[in-house]
């Protein structure tokens, strides 16, 4: 595997457009010439590409597939106003675009396209693979499938403080007001979208290489994701779905994800005693990254 690694080519800097933005990219290409499957990567809540995505995607490269890993728009490399701006109907958006750049792209297997989501990215892929029959595999890691179960997982006063300063920033960008931001990780008992034991040291080891990594984002995004349930739609997806999911999640609940993991027609369920984020680094990475690699080789052949 260190002789594949050593022998990729650099990832090239990409743009496509998402309802007339530009969103950046890296596309990933092995070094083969014969139209390669790709595989299709964002990250979870107000996370780049930038954080451990590049370490999935030279392995995946390395292996014949090609990658496509992009930052949702107001995120990262990626335009929009206001910045840092957490949008689920955006971002399913920029998914579709994602899929439709990557349909357009020379000396690709157009007939391959697979989708890789994590965390909240984990719900996004579920949710987009149910509405395109074309997508050929799913790998959906340690997911947000459920708003409810996600929420209740979060401690009572943390919730209460996380609404009111929602509602005013709601009502603050109706009249055109600069967004209140909240930050997406702090430490237990401080109010933040994420605030379990191991938020704060899991976060700091896979932003390490995004520098310009910001830890908040525009409040009102606390009143959207008691609402979304991408769980609810495993049922219609036609592709093999992979799911990698941690035991002892503390941000998507893994009793939850399970039983929605369970509904989907072609499945594949990976159990791991890991943390939520420990799986992006280490042995944990390289224990799920060997299986990942394993589903796409069975369902999605070079």
């Amino acid at each position: 595997m260190n002789k594949k690694l050593n022998h990729l080519a650099q990832p090239t800097d990409v743009q496509f457009y998402s309802a007339g933005m530009r969103c950046s990219a890296y596309l990933y290409r092995p070094d083969h010439q014969a139209p390669s499957p790709i595989i299709i990567m964002a990250h979870g809540l107000g996370g780049t590409r930038k954080m451990r995505l590049t370490a999935f995607a030279e392995r995946f490269t390395a292996e014949g597939y090609a990658c496509l890993v992009f930052d949702y728009r107001h995120f990262g490399g990626s335009e929009g106003q206001p910045r840092q701006l957490l949008d689920i109907e955006r971002q399913l958006e920029d998914w579709k675009a994602a899929i439709n750049y990557a349909r357009s792209l020379p000396n690709i297997d157009h007939s391959k396209i697979i989708l890789w989501g994590t965390s909240f990215s984990g719900g996004h892929v579920l949710s987009t693979a149910a509405q395109d029959s074309g997508i050929r595999a799913v790998i959906s890691q340690c997911p947000f499938t459920d708003g409810l179960a996600s929420s209740l997982a979060m401690n009572p006063v943390t919730s209460a403080n996380l609404t009111a300063l929602a509602v005013r920033d709601r009502i603050g960008a109706a009249f055109g007001n600069a967004p209140i931001m909240v930050p997406l990780s702090a430490a237990p008992g401080e109010t933040a979208l994420m605030n379990a034991v191991d938020v704060v040291s899991g976060l700091s080891e896979i932003t390490k290489n995004d520098p310009d990594y910001k830890n908040y984002v525009a409040a009102r995004f606390a009143l959207d994701i008691i609402r979304y349930y991408p769980g609810r739609q495993t049922t219609k997806i036609k592709a093999p779905v992979l799911f990698c999911v941690c035991e002892t999640d503390t941000v998507a609940p893994a009793k939850m994800t399970l039983r929605h993991a369970k509904r989907t027609p072609h499945k594949e369920i990976k159990l791991y005693s890991y943390g939520h984020f420990e799986i992006y680094v280490g042995d944990a990475f390289e224990h799920v990254v060997k299986d990942q690699i394993d589903f796409l080789k069975r369902t999605v052949a070079v």
